[in-house]
């Protein structure tokens, strides 16, 4: 794989490593001077791996260069002596160890560290899920936006406050007392199943599908189940969810990139190592009597992944019902009138999606031509036609454009 090929997924998976590890010591407040110097170790990667090609170990050279950009930092200016010496924890071995280890285990605690502390009490949840999904995540505004249904000025906006009200001193990377974690544990966990959505189904990327995103969004949550402080059975039910979703990524699409519906997926390319392991993290997340809206999704995705069981869509059904209850949204709901396709026909559930009433949704539109196929062409073709002026991606794009021309 060649630099430009490489760099894009590097900065996806390495840049929040980089500035975690570094916030580490610098403190929230300087958490600008830790995203300068992830920059300019990306644009020092462009620059020389462009000349001289990639190193045997790109993540461990971006570490290194990393590495020496701080200590070069601390050489030229007097922020270490005046705002951060003081703050050093006097249990250290000295700021070398505390800044320059990009050891597996240090970047695993310090991300760790850095989302519970990025999702401080101070902002609203809106606010930190905003900036825990730029600073961990690497999301665009747009892609923020996208995530909230809302605007991107208001994102902008938004994470402008976040990020000013974590400018302090006091905001300091350190263990957090059970009650912490017990406080925001629930906005790290709509952190971690927002950054899978946009995986899993991308809105802002040519790709409709987008492994590293998912791949990093299960990394995280397991660093949650590997710790006993956060291993709970919320934790272990988006872990389920995303273990079972990711069984049929390989399946969602063809070799051009183009959507293959659940009813056409070759199920011989679903993994069925990650179903096993959905399975193991649900039977982990039923301890206790708490029923999520995670423990629900990863129960719907279970059942997605059995095949010939009787009354399947039955089960599928109920807990949609379920979860239209416990946490209503639109997708959810047109979700559940797929289920409901299945169980009472599509005329049924032309009924009850139409009541929905989406008419700015390329899902609804989508929805709407598939059940209409079957029963009215035109009609078909119609929302068929609407879904694709509104989507952004291309590859439902052309996918929509496969199906008008089939029904044509």
């Amino acid at each position: 794989m060649k630099a430009p090929e490489l760099l894009p997924h590097l900065f996806r998976t390495e840049y929040s490593k980089i500035v975690a590890v570094l916030c580490k010591t610098f403190g929230l407040s300087h958490m600008e001077i830790a995203e300068d110097i992830a920059s300019e170790t990306f644009l020092k990667a462009m620059e020389t791996w462009g000349l001289k090609g990639l190193p045997a170990n790109p993540a461990a050279w971006l570490y290194t260069v990393a590495r020496n950009k701080a200590k070069d930092h601390f050489k030229h200016t007097s922020v270490f002596e005046s705002k951060i010496k003081d703050a050093l924890r006097p249990d250290t071995g000295g700021i070398e160890e505390e800044i320059f280890e990009f050891s597996d285990q240090n970047i695993a605690d310090s991300q760790l560290a850095m989302i519970f502390t990025v999702c401080h009490p101070c902002n609203a949840p809106e606010s930190q899920i905003s900036l825990a999904l730029q600073i961990l995540c690497g999301f665009s505004v747009e892609e923020i936006a996208n995530a909230f249904l809302t605007h991107p000025e208001t994102i902008k906006k938004r994470l402008q406050r976040a990020r000013a009200n974590l400018a302090d001193d006091h905001f300091l990377i350190r263990a957090l007392s059970e009650s912490e974690i017990t406080q925001r544990l629930d906005t790290v966990l709509k952190t971690l199943y927002l950054l899978f959505n946009e995986g899993y189904f991308s809105k802002t990327n040519d790709q409709l599908i987008r492994k590293d995103l998912c791949s990093e969004a299960i990394r995280l949550t397991l660093l949650l189940t590997n710790n006993a402080a956060t291993s709970t059975p919320n934790a272990n039910a988006l872990l389920a969810l995303m273990c079972f979703q990711s069984s049929r990524l390989d399946a969602r699409t063809n070799d051009k990139g183009e959507v293959i519906l659940f009813d056409q997926q070759d199920r011989n390319l679903w993994d069925k190592t990650l179903i096993e392991k959905g399975n193991n993290y649900l039977v982990n997340a039923c301890r206790g009597n708490e029923i999520s809206k995670y423990h629900l999704e990863a129960a719907i995705a279970y059942w997605h992944t059995t095949s010939d069981v009787q009354n399947k869509w039955h089960h599928i059904l109920e807990l949609y019902n379920q979860l239209i209850i416990a946490e209503y949204s639109p997708i959810t709901a047109l979700n559940r009138t797929f289920a409901l396709a299945k169980v009472q026909g599509h005329a049924t559930a032309i009924r009850e999606a139409e009541k929905l009433n989406l008419t700015d949704s390329n899902l609804y539109h989508s929805l709407l031509g598939y059940l209409y196929a079957g029963i009215d062409v035109n009609k078909a073709i119609d929302h068929y036609s609407k879904a694709l002026e509104l989507t952004k991606s291309p590859a439902q794009k052309q996918n929509l454009k496969t199906e008008i021309e089939r029904l044509s």
